[in-house]
């Protein structure tokens, strides 16, 4: 509520004798028509300019600042641009919008992508892209996102090839470390409009590098050889005889466990207790994934080899140990002294792994890529289950809408023929290593 305006030439002294009165009140200066002040009952003063927009029709108030902040006479001045833009059809509060827009940083950008109401991303979607911010473009963090240019994106994909974040070349990461770049300028163009609609960024540089710099990579293939895939078991169970300490243990079985379910590294190595069941038979032992525990957002529930339930029970039987120990219980199976309480370094036995195989690199998703292999190609399982067994979205329609989809325990004799391959397999390896003339048969949980 407000009551009726008061006119008079503004000056320091008329608007330093100013009241305040029960509700706001406007006072409007005689020089400059349009230009005003309001008192609030508390007694702030605040300089406002009102007019109409040339051509639209609209009328625009707008705050120019607290007396004190501005004198009268700058305050004037600023009211006289403002009314000379609504005279020339321009609105001056879309063009402060459109000011404080080309000055939002790629760190506020991203900020606010993470904030989308209804459209949460996953937390390690945040934490990846985080680090891309963070990591590759930790001095663009602050900078506005409005000024990178293609040129500046060109140098640091070709800096992110030659030398990476550590000094090795990492094409791969530079250009996943754009898309996160790309995603969000295309953010910014949407939330942060120019005063006439158009996009904050004309081009989004990214995009236009990438027609010419960014390098094509071909899907990755790596995995494990079938004939080598007994190696590497029997590897992992040498490892697991004498490892460094129970942080080096937990990284080894997150390995192991990775070959026998063909799980995503983030998936098995954050696996808690509560996902995990032990039935009274061999089909009703299984492990869950959440929609929020996995990249494709289906919930659903695998099954488990005995090998995998053998390797899960030892795992708990540490657990309770360490319980009559009184050691801190950890709720998650592959536990650590990690900030993040789990394991999420499986560099050490990869790289022994590699060793052991005389590969140059091995990766979490290789071994996903040998479950599939050893599946499809030596266990005789059809391709449709293995993109079951491994948390695929199956791309044949009966698959996708007439199959169960999520409760897969049905599947449970194809992940055991697969986890008896590769146990037969590293018998027969350690068989060889050790002399003996006769291999084992698989154990059972």
């Amino acid at each position: 509520m407000t009551t009726a305006p008061k006119r008079a030439k503004f000056t320091k002294g008329y608007v330093d004798k100013v009241r305040p009165e029960a509700k706001d009140a406007f006072h409007w200066d005689t020089d400059v028509k349009g230009f005003g002040l309001r008192i609030t009952p508390t007694g702030k003063i605040t300089f406002v300019v009102q007019g109409r927009v040339e051509g639209t029709g609209k009328e625009a108030r707008i705050t120019i600042g607290a007396y004190g902040v501005f004198t009268v006479d700058q305050a004037r001045d600023v009211a006289r641009e403002h009314l000379r833009t609504m005279r020339k059809g321009g609105d001056p509060r879309a063009n402060k919008k459109q000011d404080e827009a080309m000055k939002v940083t790629l760190r506020q950008v991203a900020d606010a992508y993470f904030d989308r109401p209804g459209q949460p991303l996953r937390d390690s979607t945040k934490a990846e892209m985080n680090r891309h911010i963070d990591k590759v473009f930790a001095k663009w963090a602050d900078k506005p996102i409005a000024s990178i240019t293609i040129e500046d994106c060109r140098q640091r994909h070709r800096e992110m090839c030659e030398s990476g974040i550590d000094g090795r070349p990492a094409p791969g990461q530079a250009q996943i470390s754009l898309v996160t770049l790309r995603t969000l300028i295309n953010f910014a163009n949407r939330r942060y409009p120019r005063a006439d609609g158009s996009p904050l960024i004309a081009v989004n540089p990214v995009k236009a590098m990438a027609q010419d710099d960014w390098k094509t990579f071909e899907p990755r293939t790596r995995h494990i050889e079938l004939h080598h895939v007994g190696q590497a078991w029997y590897a992992l169970d040498e490892m697991r005889l004498a490892p460094k300490n129970g942080d080096a243990l937990a990284a080894i079985d997150v390995v192991r466990f990775l070959l026998l379910t063909g799980a995503r590294r983030t998936e098995a190595s954050a696996l808690t207790w509560d996902r995990v069941h032990f039935g009274k038979d061999a089909a009703d032992c299984w492990w869950h994934l959440g929609e929020e525990d996995n990249k494709t957002g289906n919930a659903v529930w695998l099954p488990l080899s005995s090998q995998a339930v053998a390797l899960l029970k030892e795992r708990k039987k540490l657990a309770d140990e360490a319980k009559k120990l009184g050691k801190p219980v950890s709720k998650y199976v592959f536990p650590t002294r990690s900030k993040a309480g789990h394991v999420s370094d499986t560099r050490a036995p990869f790289e022994r792994l590699c060793k052991a195989l005389g590969m140059s690199g091995l990766s979490a998703h290789d071994l996903r890529r040998t479950h599939v292999t050893v599946g499809f190609s030596a266990c005789n399982v059809e391709l449709f289950k293995m993109e079951l067994l491994t948390n695929h979205v199956p791309e044949g329609v009966t698959a996708r809408h007439y199959l169960q989809t999520q409760r897969l325990q049905y599947l449970h004799p194809e992940t055991q023929r697969i986890s008896d391959h590769i146990e037969r397999e590293g018998a027969i390896v350690r068989a060889k290593a050790t002399g003996a003339n006769v291999v084992a048969l698989p154990l059972r949980a």
